[in-house]
């Protein structure tokens, strides 16, 4: 009895999920229909609008063109009119010069009829009739103010709707990761005029292949493209991936997407590890700030937000859990130290840290995990680190196993650190020029943990970011030079 129970109630589950299903759907078929109706109902009114628009041209045009023609017919008539009047004027003055003629033929008088004879002569000479063209001066024709029609009939009888752009093609080949930018380069299946601008979409994944349903996030837009090619800048890789995809857009209609392309992205992801930070420290995430109180409100840690993290880490990259020392005390005394919350253990990584304008002293750089509670960065054999003092007067200096170099380099805005776990070799940047700071060369035998000294100042920490182009470069150029590795083996502290 209790088994049917069961299973009558698993089906009366089944069955309300189903009718909510189809309730949903009846919904969506429900708003299609109105959207259909009133998305039909705009085309039509864009449609008389651009028929509109034709007609106010042609009725423009046949206006212009029909003054055109008034004005080259009055031109004509003028013309015409004028040359009606001298033929008038001339027939005038013959016919009186006729009627003198015959007259003079009845005079008797031989002295009398020589002279009307000469008179005569004299008047036919000069007069205006023999001088006239009897020929009129225009043509009525106006043949030449016709207009044919027939081409752009056809045109306007060929109009059809505007086609759906199809969908780009994404060109992987041509498509570039890299100083935490990503360029997509695209392509049309086919030369099409009609397209006007396109449209890139991108969203952050940590899995690779196609875009995974139970991995949706958000599409960022990026609108009016007018190139086939675009880079997105500025971004922060906190995930292995990116899904990329375009659509083209003509004047009236979006087609289909392209299919997604995922692109790695390839990043050094950490926070600071608030569990074993000195209690002198304010640290939240990427930021950590000198609290001269005590660090009241420490004593409460959040130890599930290191625990996100580590969907986002790179291979060989690992999250050592809610203390990256291995759940040993604080850092207490002068050591206001606080350590990333993810080892390095293979590869070429990349970050930056930016200091407050009056921070009086702070360090960068790595430790193994061993570093003790009492231990200051760059004071151990398993530390390594640059430190700025701005206390008196400003000192730039790289230390490590308690001996110090100072450097005779101004202090820049942000530090960048570039570590290369597999050489053996760590190097301090001007993130702003790129300049070369320092290089350590040494070979690690253990995982690294970045490391972040802070007094009278805060820090922010800017994870997420490949190693730049213009550091790569001078790496593979320092590689090529023998004999410039730096070493503190033979300099006191």
């Amino acid at each position: 009895m209790d088994e049917q129970r069961e299973t009558l109630q698993r089906i009366v589950s089944t069955l309300a999920n189903k009718n909510d299903e189809i309730h949903n759907f009846i919904d969506i078929l429900n708003d299609t229909i109105k959207n259909v109706q009133m998305n039909s109902s705009s085309a039509i009114s864009e449609l008389d609008e651009e028929f509109d628009r034709l007609y106010s041209v042609l009725y423009e045009m046949s206006g212009t063109m029909a003054n055109t023609i008034r004005q080259e017919a009055a031109h004509r008539i003028q013309a015409l009119q004028d040359q009606l009047s001298q033929c008038r004027n001339a027939l005038e003055s013959s016919e009186e010069l006729l009627e003198l003629a015959t007259q003079s033929l009845d005079i008797k008088d031989p002295v009398e009829f020589l002279k009307a004879g000469r008179e005569i002569k004299d008047r036919v000479t000069v007069a205006s009739a023999f001088r006239l063209s009897l020929k009129p001066e225009v043509s009525d024709s106006m043949t030449h103010l016709m207009v044919d029609f027939s081409i752009e009939r056809h045109m306007l009888q060929a109009i059809k709707f505007l086609p759906v752009p199809r969908a780009p093609e994404i060109d992987i080949a041509a498509c570039v990761v890299a100083d935490n930018c990503v360029t997509v380069s695209w392509r049309m299946p086919e030369e099409d005029s009609r397209i006007d601008h396109f449209v890139l979409e991108y969203r952050k994944t940590n899995f690779g292949g196609f875009p995974r349903v139970k991995d949706e996030q958000h599409w960022e837009v990026i609108d009016n493209i007018k190139a086939t090619e675009y880079t997105v800048s500025g971004l922060k890789f906190d995930k292995k991936y990116v899904n990329v995809r375009v659509k083209a857009c003509n004047k009236a209609v979006a087609g289909e997407y392209s299919d997604p392309v995922t692109l790695e992205t390839k990043a050094f992801v950490f926070g600071l590890d608030s569990t074993s930070s000195h209690l002198n420290l304010k640290v939240e995430d990427t930021y950590v700030e000198w609290d001269p109180t005590g660090g009241k409100g420490q004593l409460k840690i959040k130890g599930k937000e290191n625990k996100s993290r580590s969907a986002t880490l790179s291979p060989k990259r690992t999250s050592v859990g809610p203390s990256a020392r291995g759940s040993r005390d604080r850092f207490i005394g002068e050591s206001y130290t606080v350590l990333g919350d993810t080892t390095i253990e293979s590869g070429q990584h990349y970050w930056e840290v930016k200091a407050q304008k009056d921070c009086k002293s702070y360090s960068v750089g790595v430790t193994y995990r061993n570093l003790g509670k009492f231990d200051q960065l760059g004071k151990t054999s398993s530390s390594w680190c640059i430190h700025i003092n701005n206390w008196l007067q400003t000192i730039l200096s790289a230390k490590h196993n308690n001996k110090a170099k100072t450097l005779d380099i101004s202090v820049p805005d942000r530090v960048g650190v570039y570590c290369d776990f597999d050489g053996g070799q760590l190097s301090f940047y001007n993130a702003n020029s790129k300049e070369l700071l320092y290089t350590f060369k040494t070979k690690f035998t253990q995982p690294l943990l970045p490391g972040f000294m802070t007094w009278c100042g805060g820090l922010t920490v800017s994870t997420g970011l490949q190693v730049p182009s213009a550091i790569s470069m001078v790496q593979k150029s320092e590689n090529r030079l023998s004999g410039s590795t730096n070493s503190l083996n033979n300099i006191a502290c």
